[in-house]
């Protein structure tokens, strides 16, 4: 059987592998009988519901941080702890789910000042238009 852990199976089934590794462990799961037992096994005690602590951390996210923290971290405004907390969550762990988070705030970023102009003012109308709904009518 081929050098794949466990826990990369789990990762895998996560999808929070980078594209080579995902790719590297579905050749291997397709290479391996022995592989494809392993993978099938995990995913049956997935099914029944794995309680460990582990577990429940990682599909829960309780290590993950906001996605305004995220941001702060982006602008790198954050005490250094918090921000140091951030960095090795998102290069060390490499937590999938907040490396996504952080893209997307990286491509809002980047974005163009007039079109991030219009994006809020949108925002903002559909806003006041839905605040204005829900006042309450004043005698």
């Amino acid at each position: 059987m081929p050098n794949i852990t466990r826990e990369q199976l789990h990762s895998y089934l996560e999808d929070s592998l980078s594209e080579a590794e995902t790719a590297r462990i579905e050749q291997a799961i397709r290479d391996s009988e022995a592989l494809q037992r392993l993978l099938r096994s995990i995913m049956q005690e997935r099914d029944r519901g794995e309680h460990s602590i582990g577990a429940i951390w990682c599909r829960l996210r309780l290590s993950c941080v906001s996605r305004e923290q995220l941001g702060s971290y982006l602008l790198k405004v954050l005490d250094s702890e918090l921000q140091a907390y951030i960095d090795f969550h998102l290069h060390t762990v490499a937590c999938a789910f907040c490396l996504a988070n952080l893209a997307d705030l990286q491509t809002l970023h980047k974005e163009p000042t007039p079109k991030a102009r219009a994006r809020r003012q949108r925002f903002f109308e559909s806003s006041a238009g839905f605040l204005q709904v829900c006042r309450p009518e004043q005698s």
